[in-house]
């Protein structure tokens, strides 16, 4: 193909792989496309989209010739898309020079992308826009194509071992230039100062663009990732936008829009409106997104790691240190933190409260901990818990203490909503407890805090944004300021640049957070004893289902209660699980914020106790009136976390409850019409054997009544007035109308015929044997006596 001919169908073809922007076109689907369903498919498209593959081929060759291509403005980032249509140039550099006005007759803002711009663009952004795509089968996200595809790039571009590979290059004796300054096709405001991009620096004193071949693996590596942040984490409200923007930028936008609009470029009102409904675009990020973001932050770790150590002579690092390595040592707090952060804090306040949050409790993990991606890997020991983080890392704890601090006590505030009894849920803290537990981590970060606290004496007059931002003359990737050598001015820049200089900092190990942790380990005390109590009522539920309760005449449906939860069914395996998780937590968090064990204990024994004589679970708190037992606010939070709850049961005449699913209507009926004849015709006869006091007389007591509804309606929280009715003795005979009756009955007589009996004969022994059962069961229930209830 000639190149014109591979210009004009590229953009075709990059929408034919990764679907088209509104998402109608899906394309290749690779979140969808595994190698396990898919083998042939899965193979191609890798090899196909390899760094070294075809297609990249064709991105250098078009990139040589200095192609562009328009990417639509509207399609970016909802704080990128608002901020460019308000002609307020966004912060990042990919953004620069790229800003085109629709030609006559055209619709919207256009990016002018060079080849591999465009075409990690849309590799980027379909992680976002292609959400709806049809899946006939389970996929799991970590073994797609594009997950793969993913780490594959960021293996290539931004290595932890040697340098970027240069790219194939079509010309004999020179590599692919990389993007010359264009002049801007639009006057546009800035978010803040001007900032030279790392590779500008490096190329600004060379002859030629193609003499320097590290400049070409540092702009394929920067841009790189600047496109994976801005279309995978620059994500958030109208709030929180505003706060990241500084005192003097508002006013430098405020005077640049009175003069467009003095000159009639166009109706400030509109664009403003247009930018408002930009910002509040609803963002929910998925699963699979959180879990890219994850493999991004913890290669970025590994990349950042690999940093060779620095030479004690700083002249020597002035000559010798690469762009590559200087990349590395400013690719976290320079590119990904901030954003990041705000990412984080969008999730832990709109993530459902359910188990999918895992996930994003990972990813936050994980950048918590760099030390797990550092080359040199401390020796395996038998208890890896016993390993201290190394005083090493107490420079980036301190300049990330927001990420420890306040995305902790967000932590907490989610911990303390949802149903700990769940062993998902219960992982959840255990790991987090488990991660902060780790010797000297806790002492480091309460350095941080005592390093931000300290008295501003020698700090200068700051504002907001403008700590990690460089002077005027300088690069925005060069190295911190000679000024800038205090620890708390460090670690004062990091929080008032997240959070604004008027932010009210809640201290990690201040008492209000020590409040929350107390909750929390009460909370753990309560999940505990329920998780036992849910324990030991399966238990006994399974030693009472024997095989000749299976073929009951009195099945426990009757009694239309129901004394089950939906943790039944998780097993007595993932039971011991919670309690395993929670113990742990509870003593990690003791160890973290040093907590009284005298308290503890005190709480655990309070916990105990709230349990009756049987063992069983108390109502939830409650305040008794005239009209019966009203909800305090304990007893609402403990219906909602699962902690206690009320007995469902029918209060009502047995006889007339609703038909269950497992009865037959007509019986149902046919046989209330006979019991009550039965019941009216022999009401005085049924009265007189049930008041004696011999056997007979607890045998048609056993037969007659109902001993148990009673007890059960002294636990309800209706009225007290119902425990005064007389439910008298009367004949029922509703359980021949169970289906579980009729196919007992059936199998018996089917089964009779095989023992030579015929069915008067197996009629006569199921009478025989229900009587001996009933005057075994009578004498187990001797200790019942009428008068009693």
């Amino acid at each position: 193909f000639f190149l014109k001919e591979l210009h004009g169908i590229f953009p075709w073809l990059v929408e034919s792989i990764f679907g088209s922007l509104d998402g109608i076109i899906v394309g290749w689907n690779l979140r969808c496309l595994q190698g396990r369903t898919n083998p042939t498919e899965y193979s191609v498209a890798l090899d196909f989209l390899d760094p070294s593959g075809p297609m990249m081929k064709l991105v250098y060759k078009l990139q040589a010739e200095e192609y562009r291509y328009d990417f639509p403005v509207s399609y970016l980032p909802g704080p990128v898309k608002a901020s460019i249509q308000e002609q307020v140039l966004p912060e990042c550099s990919l953004y620069h020079n790229k800003v085109q006005f629709p030609s006559s007759g055209g619709l919207g803002l256009n990016l002018a992308l060079n080849p591999f711009e465009y075409y990690m663009f849309y590799f980027a952004i379909s992680l976002i826009t292609q959400k709806n795509s049809p899946v006939t089968h389970h996929v799991s996200p970590s073994n797609s194509a594009y997950f793969i595809l993913v780490d594959t790039y960021l293996k290539c571009f931004l290595p932890t071992e040697g340098s970027v590979l240069p790219p194939p290059s079509s010309n004999p004796g020179g590599a692919i230039p990389s993007p010359a300054p264009r002049s801007p096709a639009v006057p546009f405001t800035s978010y803040g100062m001007h900032h030279t991009s790392l590779l500008k620096r490096h190329i600004a004193h060379q002859p030629s663009v193609n003499a320097d071949p590290a400049s070409q693996e540092i702009w394929r590596s920067e841009t790189l990732l600047q496109i994976f942040v801005e279309m995978w984490l620059h994500h958030y409200s109208l709030e929180m936008y505003q706060k990241m923007q500084s005192p003097h930028v508002k006013l430098e936008v405020l005077h640049y829009r009175l003069s467009i609009s003095s000159k009639h470029h166009g109706s400030p009102a509109q664009s403003s409106y247009q930018a408002l409904h930009a910002y509040q675009e609803s963002f929910k990020p998925t699963e699979e997104h959180v879990l890219v973001v994850r493999l991004l932050v913890k290669h970025l770790h590994a990349f950042s790691n690999s940093l060779k150590p620095e030479p004690l002579s700083p002249s020597a690092h002035s000559h010798t240190a690469s762009p590559l390595e200087e990349f590395k040592r400013v690719v976290i707090p320079r590119f990904v933190q901030e954003k990041l952060y705000i990412f984080l804090q969008h999730c832990f306040g709109h993530w459902p409260l359910d188990a999918s949050f895992r996930a994003v409790l990972e990813m936050w993990l994980s950048y918590l901990q760099p030390w797990r991606y550092a080359p040199e890997k401390p020796p395996q020991s038998a208890e890896p818990l016993l390993r201290s983080v190394s005083e090493k890392w107490a420079a980036f704890i301190q300049e990330n203490l927001l990420m420890y601090t306040k995305l902790f006590v967000g932590f907490l505030n989610r911990a303390l909503r949802t149903d700990l009894v769940s062993p998902k849920n219960a992982l959840m803290v255990f790991r987090v407890a488990k991660v902060f537990a780790q010797p000297n981590l806790a002492e480091m970060i309460l350095k941080g805090e005592q390093l931000f606290l300290e008295p501003e004496l020698v700090i200068p007059h700051r504002q907001h944004r403008l700590f990690m931002t460089p002077t005027l003359g300088g690069s925005f990737f060069s190295s911190w300021p000679p000024t800038i050598t205090d620890a708390s001015f460090k670690v004062k820049s990091h929080v008032y640049s997240l959070e604004g200089q008027d932010f009210q900092y809640k201290q990690m190990f201040g008492t209000e957070v020590r409040n929350l942790v107390l909750k929390l380990a009460q909370l753990i005390c309560q999940a505990q004893q329920t998780a036992k109590s849910i324990s030991d009522h399966s238990a006994e539920t399974m030693a009472s289902q024997s095989f000749f309760s299976w073929f009951r005449f009195t099945p426990s449906e009757m009694n239309g209660s129901y004394t089950g939860n939906d943790l039944d069914e998780i097993g007595q395996d993932s039971i011991k699980k919670t309690d395993e998780y929670l113990e742990k937590a509870l003593e990690y968090l003791c160890q973290i914020f040093k907590l009284n064990e005298a308290q503890l204990t005190q709480m655990m024994m309070k916990c105990g106790t709230a349990q009756d004589e049987n063992g069983k679970k108390q109502l939830p708190d409650c305040i008794e009136s005239e009209d019966g037992l009203i909800l305090t606010p304990l007893g609402r939070y403990q219906i909602i976390n699962g902690l206690r709850r009320f007995e469902v049961q029918y209060q009502g005449d047995t006889e007339l409850q609703p038909i269950r699913s497992y009865e037959n209507a007509t019986l149902v009926r046919l046989l209330f019409r006979l019991s009550s004849v039965l019941n009216e015709r022999f009401a005085d006869q049924m009265d007189v054997l049930c008041s004696r006091e011999d056997f007979v007389g607890r045998l048609c007591r056993y037969h007659l009544t109902n001993p148990h509804l009673v007890q059960k309606i002294r636990y309800s929280p209706v009225v007290k007035d119902r425990t005064s009715q007389n439910w008298g003795p009367r004949i029922s005979l509703r359980f021949l109308a169970s289906y579980r009756t009729l196919i007992s009955l059936l199998m018996i007589y089917f089964i009779a015929p095989w023992f030579y009996i015929g069915p008067v004969g197996c009629t006569f022994i199921i009478l025989i044997g229900y009587f001996l059962y009933a005057v075994i069961m009578t004498f187990f229930s001797e200790g019942w006596k009428p008068h009693e209830h």
